[in-house]
Order: C-alpha cells, then sequence, then structure tokens
C-alpha cells in the first residue's frame, strides 16, 4: 500500500507540474517609429493693401487671399493702385501630409507716425487645412480686412510686429 501511495503521489506532482508548464505561450512584437520630415513655413510676400483714397466716411479694404480688393463705406481704390499683394507663405514638410493653419485671431495696428489702422478678419487658401503635393510643399496665401478711419491722414502705414500665421501637421 506504501508503495500504491508513492506512486500516486508522485504522479499527482508530475500531473501538477505538467500542467503549469502547457499553461504558458509566449509571442514577440516588434517596435517601431517613422520620423517625418518637419513641418516648415516661410514668409515669401508681404501684405500690402495698396493705395487706398479716403473721404469723411469710415470704410474697409478687403484683400483676398487671391490678391484682389474691394472697398466698402468711404474709401475709394484709385486707378493707380500701387502695390497690391496678399502675403504669401511657403510651407514645406512631408510628402502628401496634411497640416492645419492658424491665422492670427486678433487684429493688428499699423502705424504712420502717431496714426494708426487695424487690420483683421483673415482668410486663407486653403482655408483651415492644407496638403503638401508629392514633394512635401505648398503656397499659402492670406488676406484679411484693413480698417480706415473717417479721413485717416495720409502716410504709409506699416505694422510695428509682424503677423503671425501657425502650421501644424494634423
Amino acid at each position: 500500500m506504501k508503495q500504491i501511495s508513492k506512486f500516486l503521489a508522485a504522479a499527482t506532482l508530475f500531473a501538477a507540474f505538467s500542467l503549469n508548464v502547457f499553461s504558458q505561450a509566449s509571442a514577440t512584437a516588434t517596435a517601431t517609429a517613422t520620423i517625418i520630415t518637419p513641418i516648415a513655413i516661410s514668409k515669401t510676400t508681404d501684405m500690402n493693401f495698396g493705395n487706398v483714397a479716403v473721404n469723411a466716411t469710415p470704410g474697409t479694404v478687403v484683400l483676398t487671399p487671391a490678391g484682389t480688393r474691394s472697398a466698402t463705406g468711404g474709401v475709394t481704390l484709385p486707378a493707380s493702385a500701387g502695390t497690391v499683394s496678399q502675403a504669401v507663405f511657403s510651407v514645406s514638410g512631408q510628402a502628401n501630409a496634411t497640416y492645419s493653419i492658424t491665422l492670427p485671431s486678433g487684429a493688428t495696428t499699423i502705424t504712420s507716425g502717431a496714426n494708426n489702422m487695424t487690420v483683421d478678419t483673415w482668410t486663407s487658401n486653403p482655408n483651415a487645412t492644407g496638403t503638401l503635393d508629392g514633394s512635401g510643399n505648398q503656397t499659402l496665401n492670406v488676406g484679411a480686412t484693413l480698417n480706415v478711419a473717417a479721413s485717416q491722414a495720409a502716410g504709409t502705414y506699416v505694422s510695428g510686429t509682424p503677423f503671425t500665421v501657425t502650421v501644424n501637421y494634423n
């Protein structure tokens, strides 16, 4: 009987170790990272509303991202337009990537001596989201609205600090 008890104890111990060995499983995985070209933006052309004539009524000049302009209120656009240009930026980065565009949220002040005007209502083309081409490039055009006071003083008005356009990968 002692022999059977020893045999049963050995068989039970063997079965217990066998169950533990067969209840484990393993798998492997690899780790991967892809480094992409950083997104970049650089100014190509400054914004210029061109020549503007005023009278005793306030008004605006709307400059589109395509570089066309229109006037409201007491503002007229002379036939001698001067230099008119939307702001132009060059965006570069990872080929075919999409990116978000953040335009200024507030107004930018432009001055001539002690006289001021504001530029606001920023627009862009592409609008909100752009897509880089197969070479990783895209042109970003920005327009805005110039707010002109009644009888605005003559002069060349320039922003003391430039406005900022930000791009980020989506």
